[in-house]
């Protein structure tokens, strides 16, 4: 099988990550916080050095401030609902993820207001259009690092620029960057980072990462057992206590912790570079097949790794169901939870056919997408 989905979940991880969460789960699978034996505190030292690594990783001094959650979604919707309260106002645009736009639009009924800046057609966001919605009431702006449809590369060193100067909290969803792209919370001037360790980052499904800035009151969305005041029966103040109540999970941070080890020894920017020559590389050969049409920026310096395909004007679900069935290739069609995107990109009825290239990829991998691309085009 030929993976082409890394911007659902990356695939294959590093054998460290898969030895990690076994070491973890049979030498010292206790309950960190919880006990005072040798296995829980090996446990809770375990998720303190993973923090204190992740707060180095994106330049955040106090790695207190890293909250762990189950995935992305729910670090976007602690921080939009945590945050947002009845008459303020958020700015976000038309090539979100539905783990943004769903919560921003669930909170219309407690009268929180909300600005989707159009991009277009390419996904690309308007700086100005930006600065045009913001209202006295504008409390934050909340957007994606890149398209988890086109790939398009949000310009958010400005956008953080003009949310410090206007006095707005920006949250970034970097759930197709991180591990990828450097992020630098105080360079980017990013208030609230939410991410997915399953992705970029390489470690496995079920951990994800949220980064609250010092000072920053987030209502937490939860209560229970933290292992710390168990004295008082209202939650702790104190963080990350505060928002990670219940039994952490110890083997999917141990195996994120070795997904980072690997990216840091590898270095950002060779993976960078590879994924983005092999994008390149996939979009110049489809270029020149004339019953594909590309979607995008069609340029890998202005891109993740992520391109979105049609053949003519097939069915993007019947395209991806030949290239599992009869090529043993792995891509994912349809509307990618994101439909305001495709509204954007114009394709709202038909969905994309979505090819998105990770580390562990080769050129050979791309070489048999396009010959299986060709071939399906030759069968119409």
């Amino acid at each position: 099988m030929i993976y082409l989905d890394n911007a659902a979940t990356t695939y294959p991880k590093p054998e460290e990550v898969y030895n990690a969460m076994m070491d973890q789960m049979k030498g010292f699978g206790a309950n960190p916080g919880r006990s005072g034996h040798k296995m829980a505190i090996e446990a809770g030292r375990l998720i303190f050095n993973t923090r204190e690594m992740i707060a180095r990783f994106f330049n955040i001094d106090n790695p207190m401030q890293i909250i762990f959650t189950a995935n992305a979604t729910e670090s976007l919707n602690l921080a939009i609902k945590g945050v947002l309260k009845s008459g303020d106002h958020v700015i976000t645009t038309s090539m979100e993820h539905n783990s943004i736009l769903r919560p921003i639009k669930s909170l219309e009924k407690i009268g929180v207001e909300n600005t989707i800046i159009q991009c277009n057609s390419e996904g690309i966001v308007n700086i100005e259009d930006i600065k045009g919605a913001i209202k006295s009431n504008t409390k934050m702006i909340a957007m994606t690092h890149a398209s988890n449809v086109t790939g398009t590369i949000m310009p958010v060193e400005e956008v953080g620029r003009i949310a410090k100067e206007s006095g707005l909290y920006f949250l970034l969803d970097a759930a197709q960057t991180a591990g990828v792209y450097e992020i630098d919370v105080k360079k980017l001037n990013i208030d609230l980072l939410a991410l997915p360790g399953h992705k970029g980052l390489l470690g496995p499904q079920g951990v994800g990462i949220l980064y609250i800035r010092e000072d920053l009151d987030v209502m937490h969305m939860k209560e229970g057992g933290t292992g710390s005041k168990s004295e008082e029966l209202i939650q702790p103040e104190m963080l990350p206590d505060r928002y990670e109540s219940g039994t952490p999970n110890t083997p999917g941070i141990a195996g994120l912790a070795k997904g980072i080890e690997f990216i840091q020894k590898t270095g950002l920017d060779q993976i960078r570079q590879h994924e983005e020559m092999l994008t390149q590389y996939f979009i110049d050969e489809l270029k020149k097949i004339e019953i594909v049409k590309i979607y995008g920026p069609k340029d890998a310096k202005k891109q993740a790794a992520v391109v979105s395909i049609n053949i003519g004007e097939e069915d993007s679900s019947e395209i991806a169901y030949i290239l599992d069935k009869v090529f043993e290739i792995a891509v994912r069609p349809g509307l990618h939870c994101a439909p305001y995107t495709h509204k954007t990109i114009g394709t709202f009825e038909q969905g994309t056919v979505r090819f998105s290239i990770g580390y562990f990829n080769t050129k050979n991998d791309i070489d048999e997408a396009i010959a299986a691309i060709k071939n399906i085009c030759q069968q119409l």
